[in-house]
């Protein structure tokens, strides 16, 4: 009892200690804080008021700048990225002496960034990647095409006001959409002889005054009689793969319109084919009120091969004269009113216009097929062209991780060792042991004209006499024997006219392929324009 009493006094004791030094910390911080006091309000009163008067505006900025103004599949498009992209459009636009409306050339370049990020995610889908490596190579190709180097490329683009970061992007993207166009379009165009001819026989009536002459009427400074041209049309246009130029005025309609909001948008459509027959510029009109990517361009679509169209705009515009427009037609984007911008070649499917009507050679006025210069024209025979050609077989052994360039380097000795000998002919062992898809002809490539071959193949080929076996020679393909069965020296201009034609119309063809597969692609993708819903409600 007496040990339990003595332990209470000591604890007692010892809180009542710990007592007076807990309030003793807290008197000393008090007298502390409060003699700090005066001196901090002092020093921090003027950060406060800076901070209440500096601090909100840039803050409202960046939210404003970082404000997602469009919406493509789960990818987005912010404020700021428009803003930069408008103010770049701006100024080139400004430097060619056109000056757009704002929010016309601001719902254009939107629409703009919107087809790029359609285009970056689809080649990420495909696994299509532009390396530095290729963007370098394109940069070089451009440079030797104008006969400058690099360095005097990167000059000028900076000197336009681009920057060199600016202009490979450019190239980067155009890199890009070959490799799309390449996987998605190129496989399934077709360029049949009868096109080629049909071309070709549209040359030779331009030069015996067929749409030369048309163009020539066309022209302001010496127009010919113009009851003669209809006639010439009629001749003419039946020898040329038709093709058709268009405009356009788009006022989309925004996925989950109501029936109100799409009456109203039908209206606004109205109102702009109104006014175009009020006698009001289409151009103008289609910069003032479309929402289609061309807008700034007076909605102009360019020239495409009748096939390029869809089929939806051949229907509207069948009956239009050339330099009329359509009424209203209505589409899984909104609505359209087309301008037939001018017709060539191909059957008259659209009534013959009157002479003061009468179209020029094609769509660009004045042009050749889908806007051809003249007198770049492919299928304007440049005179004789001898090329030397080489008749060639080889075989090819394939290096992998089970063939190394030794092994097939000793196949291949052993396999001309055989035919040295004479027992066996080239082209059987070229059948039973090449790699390549010549085998089944026994390696036969043809005649082979100079740079159809990779340098290291063709070098080793023009060594040989007409007969004779080479060494094993390696390329990237792999390791090849090479045997010379002939040579000759043939003119080749005219396959070298049909090869510029078919290659022409591939590119006409392919280009109008891919258009139609990026406005799928579209239609098939969920997009948000918030920044065009937020101009039609202020409007509103």
């Amino acid at each position: 009892m007496q040990v339990a009493g003595v332990l209470r006094k000591y604890l007692t004791t010892l809180i009542l200690c710990l007592g007076c030094g807990l309030m003793f910390v807290a008197s000393a911080q008090t007298t502390s804080s409060s003699k700090a006091k005066p001196v901090t309000a002092k020093s921090q009163a003027p950060a406060t008021d800076s901070a209440a008067t500096a601090k909100p505006k840039p803050a409202s900025q960046d939210q404003e700048a970082d404000t997602i103004v469009a919406v493509i599949n789960k990818d987005v498009i912010t404020q700021r990225e428009l803003t930069t992209r408008f103010q770049q459009a701006k100024n080139e636009l400004r430097q060619k002496g056109q000056t757009p409306p704002d929010d016309v050339l601001m719902r254009d370049v939107l629409q703009r960034l919107i087809q790029e990020r359609l285009e970056k995610q689809e080649a990420k889908r495909l696994k299509i990647d532009v390396t530095d490596a290729m963007v370098d190579k394109a940069v070089e190709s451009v440079s030797k095409r104008n006969n400058l180097t690099p360095a005097q490329i990167r000059k000028q683009i900076e000197a336009s006001g681009t920057s060199w970061d600016q202009y490979r992007e450019m190239i980067r993207r155009e890199v890009m959409l070959e490799g799309l166009r390449q996987r998605t379009v190129d496989n399934t165009v077709l360029i049949s002889d009868a096109e080629v001819d049909a071309f070709l026989r549209d040359q030779k009536a331009r030069q015996s005054g067929g749409l030369a002459a048309i163009a020539q009427q066309n022209a302001p400074q010496a127009p010919p009689p113009q009851a003669a041209a209809p006639k010439r049309a009629q001749q003419a246009r039946p020898n040329q793969p038709a093709i058709m130029g268009l405009g356009q005025i788009l006022i989309r309609v925004p996925e989950g319109s109501s029936e109100d909001q799409i009456k109203a948008l039908r209206a606004r459509a109205q109102d702009a084919l109104a006014r175009v027959k009020r006698g009001e510029s289409f151009d103008k009109v289609a910069q003032a009120v479309s929402e289609g990517p061309e807008a700034s361009r007076g909605g102009d679509m360019g020239a495409r091969p009748l096939e390029g169209w869809p089929d939806l705009f051949l229907k509207a515009v069948a009956n239009v004269p050339d330099g009329q427009v359509s009424g209203v037609i209505q589409s899984g984007n909104g609505f359209h009113i087309l301008k037939v911008m001018g017709r060539a070649g191909g059957a008259q499917s659209a009534p013959e216009p009157s002479p003061e009507q009468a179209p020029a050679a094609g769509p660009a006025g004045g042009r050749g097929p889908a806007g051809a210069p003249p007198g770049a024209q492919p299928g304007a025979r440049q005179g004789p062209m001898p090329v030397d050609q080489t008749k060639a077989k080889h075989i090819l052994i394939k290096t992998s991780q089970v063939v190394s360039d030794e092994i097939a380097k000793q196949k291949l000795t052993q396999i001309r060792d055989r035919l040295v000998e004479g027992k066996e002919s080239f082209a059987d062992l070229a059948r039973r042991f090449s790699n390549d898809s010549s085998a089944p002809q026994g390696g036969d490539l043809g005649w082979l004209n100079p740079g159809e071959t990779v340098p290291p193949f063709e070098k080793a080929m023009n060594t040989l006499k007409v007969g004779e076996v080479s060494q094993p020679v390696k390329t990237q393909f792999g390791w090849h024997l090479i045997v010379v069965d002939d040579r000759r020296t043939q003119d080749m201009a005219e396959q070298f006219e049909r090869n510029q034609v078919r290659q022409r119309l591939f590119l006409q063809r392919s280009e109008a392929a891919f258009e139609v597969w990026l406005q799928q692609i579209r239609n098939q993708s969920y997009i948000d324009n918030r920044y065009e819903k937020r101009m039609n409600q202020a409007k509103e």
